[in-house]
């Protein structure tokens, strides 16, 4: 379906959702983005991974790769609270595939600097990761971390701070607290972080059909309209 379409069809859905409705959807797409996104590789729980899902969408990171090794996620719906119908959850899970390397090499291909978090070797800490390239955050697996793999394809290695007695955070709260240090930084930055228009129209598309009752059938009606008009 060309764009042309998309906003014929869409101008036409919006006649059945409040201004107000109208204006949140606005928003929202206005501080989506791919700049950062967020990288699970073989998470073992499915409660932790549902609750990254549910940080990203709030935080605005429009994608989220999910790698399945040894460990198959499944959406926990009372974790993610409807957060995964927003955003685009990639999912790496092949039989007898390398999964991690198909992520990783497409993530770098796409121009995205690889960060793995770490506990001990790093390159810098949390609040000083540079932000002047587009960010993959890669988080491992709660019991063993990231993979030998994904370690030597990383581009950089972060650190969280921490200042107790606990080793590390928890997954979810490792992932939001990444997230809250690098998007308000890219949101008073010079960067173009945002979404392309073709984007944002794709996503209103997909939101809209999403959001209006009984959409397919509508669209149908109204193409069928055009047609015999």
């Amino acid at each position: 379906m060309n764009e042309e379409m998309k906003k014929t069809i869409i101008e036409h859905l919006t006649e059945f959702v409040t201004e107000s409705r109208m204006a949140r959807i606005d928003s929202v797409l206005a501080d989506r983005t791919r700049y950062v996104t967020v990288v699970l590789e073989d998470i073992c729980n499915a409660h932790n991974a549902s609750a990254v899902i549910r940080s990203c969408e709030c935080f605005g990171a429009q994608d989220v790769h999910i790698i399945d090794n040894e460990n198959e996620y499944s959406v926990n719906p009372c974790v993610t609270q409807g957060s995964a119908e927003w955003i685009d959850i990639i999912r790496y899970h092949k039989p007898g595939a390398i999964n991690s390397e198909t992520c990783l090499k497409r993530l770098k291909t796409s121009g995205y600097r690889l960060v793995a978090t770490t506990l001990d070797e790093h390159d810098c800490v949390l609040d000083d990761l540079p932000i002047d390239r587009p960010l993959a955050i890669m988080f491992g697996n709660e019991e063993n971390g990231l993979t030998d793999y994904a370690m030597k394809q990383a581009d950089m290695r972060m650190i969280i701070p921490m200042f107790g007695f606990t080793q590390s955070f928890n997954l979810s709260v490792s992932a939001a607290l990444t997230l809250h240090s690098i998007v308000p930084r890219l949101h008073d930055s010079e960067i173009d972080w945002h979404l392309s228009e073709g984007e944002i129209l794709d996503l209103k598309y997909r939101w809209m059909k999403r959001i209006v009752r009984r959409s397919d059938l509508l669209e149908r009606r109204f193409l069928e309209s055009l047609e015999n008009s």
